[in-house]
């Protein structure tokens, strides 16, 4: 039998001491990288869910290109209140989610007269950012945008408008969201992006789409982000 030198012992030793090593630190890698993975699966379904605004329904508090922050865990502790942005189920069709400001909630009253918002009786004032971009009134014969109500909101329902008061589709043209429908409160955006009405569009053929538009955010970066509307909070 072959007999090893001391020297060679030692270094296979060594090695496989290493071996061992690297062995465990990929082992650890990988159960940080599951327990990340378990984490952010948790947060999405229970806590956060990211959004990003595409439509001018809510501006200017909340633009196009917006990326926004949705708190889902929230209406757990509270009901949804006047004044809160809030991301829901669209009535008509709730594959699709919607985000608007609640004005009014189960037993109040609601009457829009000549653009102005009433609950209750009482003349509500409009949000800061808040917008009218329409100066005719439109007689509620032809439209509820102007004129509206009076109408109680029902038991399990709430009363949204967008802030973009004269281009919205909201509660005055298809009724009342159901509390069940409320996905969370918007609490702040982390990122927003001016759009480019001359950006590439994700059309065939892809392949070249794909540097074309990839070649186009990195080269309007960081220009055409919106500094100012980084984590602004609601």
């Amino acid at each position: 039998m072959m007999e090893l030198q001391p020297e060679v012992v030692s270094t296979i030793g060594k090695v496989r001491t290493m071996k061992r090593r690297a062995r465990s630190r990929v082992k650890e890698y990988i159960e940080a990288i599951l327990v990340a993975l378990v984490i952010a699966v948790i947060l999405r379904v229970f806590v956060v869910q990211a959004y990003r605004v595409e439509s001018g329904s809510m501006e200017n508090t909340l633009q196009v290109g917006d990326f926004l922050f949705v708190n889902k865990y929230i209406y757990h502790f509270q009901e949804p209140a006047p004044g809160d942005i809030i991301v829901f189920e669209y009535p008509l069709n709730p594959t699709k989610d919607f985000i608007k400001r609640v004005v009014a909630t189960e037993g109040q009253t609601v009457e829009i007269v000549a653009k102005r918002l009433y609950i209750d009786g009482n003349l509500v004032l409009e949000p800061d950012e808040a917008r009218h971009i329409d100066q005719r009134l439109i007689p509620v014969e032809l439209s509820t945008r102007d004129f509206f109500g009076p109408k109680q909101v029902p038991p399990g329902q709430l009363f949204v408008l967008g802030d973009n008061r004269d281009d919205s589709k909201d509660s005055r043209f298809w009724g009342f969201v159901d509390k069940n429908a409320v996905k969370g409160r918007t609490f702040f955006t982390y990122f927003s992006w001016a759009p480019d009405p001359n950006a590439p569009e994700w059309t065939s053929p892809y392949i070249d789409k794909v540097f074309a538009i990839a070649f186009h955010y990195v080269s309007n970066f960081p220009s055409r982000i919106r500094w100012s509307r980084l984590f602004r909070t609601f």
